[in-house]
């Protein structure tokens, strides 16, 4: 604000609320607001976020992980509004603690990352990056590929991203499973003509397996090396959802060793994956953590997210609050 004292700071360390110019960014401007963009093309490591936040009444945040001892430096912050809805990476209990609200952008993403899993199934399927690699280097030779038509996609996970990917599947006449440890509601199912199964039987009938569940203490390692042998040897999986719901080490035994026939992953238990095996297999695809990454969901991600820190600095309560408790901790 020119000529006059701003009313407070907001750190941004999301990528593409910094890149993409609109009125997520405005919005928080014309409030009064003075925006700190991040100094990194990159999630910041936990002790540059720390020297950042003495000061700061807001962070609009991307991928970056706030432990406990991060949040000791916060002597203004009041919210960590997180462009996405992943949490397992913010200590919600130190967030509590300290008065700090912790909200999500659920829904902006849906369709990016719906789009993006139906991609890297037919990028599997038809060995795409091979044979753009074959071309380049001046060959014409061809691997048979597959269809999705008529094929048994599982998904592990039934939520807004799991629902959209099963929307765009049943245009490819997909058959649809599902297994699920919160199940949407009957109609929902209903609607999608998703069947339900246990997690090993959706393993053992799925040709594809495309998981999509949060990552927390009950699906850590979900898909492990007794999971990954339930599957059919042809079977493919996909995963862009969270890194940590895949033993990665397992999925390398059962890509090099011919049991599985392929993967893809947009997300990894470490981010970028300099030093995974995974890397080496040419029926393995890695995409940088992309599942949001368009212009329009960073518009709507971008928005959600000012609109919440808006309304917390503003004294309200958003929709989305990861740490509900702590409400209850401020009424005390």
């Amino acid at each position: 604000m020119s000529g006059s004292a701003a009313r407070g700071k907001i750190l941004v360390t999301a990528r593409s609320f910094r890149k993409v110019p609109g009125p997520h960014q405005q919005l928080l401007k014309d409030a009064g607001y003075e925006l700190l963009e991040s100094p990194h093309d990159r999630p910041l490591e936990p002790g540059e976020l720390a020297s950042l936040l003495p000061g700061v009444d807001g962070v609009i945040l991307g991928v970056d992980a706030v432990p406990a001892a991060v949040l000791e430096h916060a002597d203004r912050l009041k919210v960590l509004s997180r462009c996405g809805v992943g949490v397992d990476g913010i200590d919600l209990q130190a967030a509590t603690a300290r008065g700090i609200v912790v909200t999500t952008t659920p829904g902006a993403n849906s369709l990016a990352v719906a789009e993006l899993t139906i991609a890297l199934m037919l990028a599997l399927l038809r060995h795409i990056p091979h044979h753009d690699m074959v071309v380049r280097q001046g060959g014409w030779e061809r691997r048979m590929g597959s269809e999705l038509a008529g094929s048994t996609l599982g998904l592990v996970g039934l939520g807004r991203i799991g629902r959209e990917v099963a929307r765009r599947a049943h245009v490819f006449d997909m058959r649809l499973l599902f297994a699920d440890p919160d199940p949407p509601p009957e109609e929902a199912v209903r609607s999608l003509g998703a069947d339900p199964r246990d997690l090993p039987s959706l393993l053992s009938e799925s040709d594809i397996v495309s998981l999509h569940l949060p990552l927390n203490g009950q699906t850590q390692g979900i898909i492990g090396v007794r999971e990954l042998e339930c599957m059919k040897v042809s079977g493919i999986l996909v995963n862009t959802s969270r890194g940590g719901l895949v033993d990665e080490q397992a999925l390398y035994a059962a890509l090099s060793q011919g049991r599985l026939a392929g993967a893809a992953c947009d997300v990894f238990s470490e981010e970028p994956p300099r030093r995974s095996p995974l890397l080496k297999l040419d029926n393995f695809i890695a995409t940088p953590h992309i599942g949001s990454n368009t212009l329009q969901t960073a518009l709507r991600m971008g928005l959600m997210a000012s609109r919440n820190a808006l309304t917390v600095l503003e004294g309200g309560r958003p929709e989305h609050v990861a740490n509900p408790e702590v409400y209850a901790a401020k009424n005390d």
